[in-house]
């Protein structure tokens, strides 16, 4: 038995997994949330043209501080019925298709993209893979990286994989300070390295997904901070902070050519994942 004077031994610390319960924490605002506060006159795109409108992928022209610009946001819902209304927040091949509607739309008319992302993933059900999941994705990261304006993308909440990457090849890469964004999430990482979901915390810290982790490794270009204990105490606050990046991102890219922008956009993600440097060959 036990001494009971002895104090219990602390659970061990894993700020990887508390920022992932963050990033999911029932009250988050969603990209519905960050439209109304950030843009106005909205006017939602809906359809790909092709098969249906999927209501976990939102286009829509906007204005942004008087500019106009191109919207494409991932909603989740708060209660069962949304939830069900937006599959989760996991797009389906169309949403892709849609999204890249959209994004050739802004490209004729010289509008700036603004990419808001929170997904756990795009949507892994049979009659996704039959209408070409993954061809839609692919298409999407190919033309992304060819559009002649500014794209930029924003980790609202979760990054899930190339549900979230096929609308997120931007020029500049940013997230909140709580989100997480990988190639896999947790608990899928955990089921097949550990053989054990239950292990997903120890999975989060290891794959390196938090916004302090990926902007050390050269994945993002910045870290928008986050009010109190996180984004759900205080929307507005959280809408002001990715305001500010917003300008100061778009300023930036305004004065960028359309060549330079593909240009930039290339070898941002050209790099990616380069950790060595070839040495010159010194004659003897």
């Amino acid at each position: 038995m036990a001494d009971p004077q002895t104090p219990p031994i602390p659970a061990k610390s894993n700020p990887s997994w508390d920022r992932v319960l963050l990033a999911r924490h029932p009250k988050r605002p969603h990209s519905l949330d960050y439209i109304q506060r950030l843009f106005t006159d909205f006017n939602e795109i809906h359809g790909d043209r092709f098969y249906a409108d999927d209501h976990a992928m939102i286009t829509g022209m906007a204005w942004f501080e008087e500019r106009p610009v191109m919207v494409i946001a991932q909603q989740k819902g708060r209660d069962t019925k949304q939830k069900v209304f937006r599959n989760w927040g996991m797009p389906k091949p169309e949403g892709y298709r849609k999204a890249m509607r959209a994004m050739e739309l802004a490209a004729k008319f010289s509008r700036p993209i603004i990419s808001l992302i929170d997904t756990l993933g795009a949507y892994p059900g049979l009659d996704a893979e039959e209408r070409g999941q993954a061809e839609a994705i692919a298409y999407n990261l190919r033309e992304m990286s060819r559009l002649s304006v500014p794209v930029i993308a924003v980790v609202i909440g979760e990054g899930g994989s190339g549900g979230a990457l096929g609308v997120a090849v931007g020029n500049r890469v940013y997230m909140l300070q709580n989100a997480w964004y990988s190639v896999i999430s947790p608990e899928s990482c955990a089921a097949i390295i550990y053989r054990d979901s239950a292990r997903a915390p120890e999975a989060a810290a290891a794959l390196k997904i938090t916004a302090p982790d990926l902007l050390k490794l050269g994945l993002i270009d910045g870290i928008v901070p986050e009010p109190g204990e996180g984004a759900h105490t205080d929307p507005d606050a959280a809408a002001e902070a990715v305001r500010t990046t917003l300008r100061a991102s778009l300023a930036e890219l305004s004065g960028l050519t359309p060549k330079q922008l593909i240009d930039d956009r290339y070898n941002k993600f050209r790099k990616m994942g380069s950790f060595f440097k070839e040495q010159a060959m010194v004659s003897p």
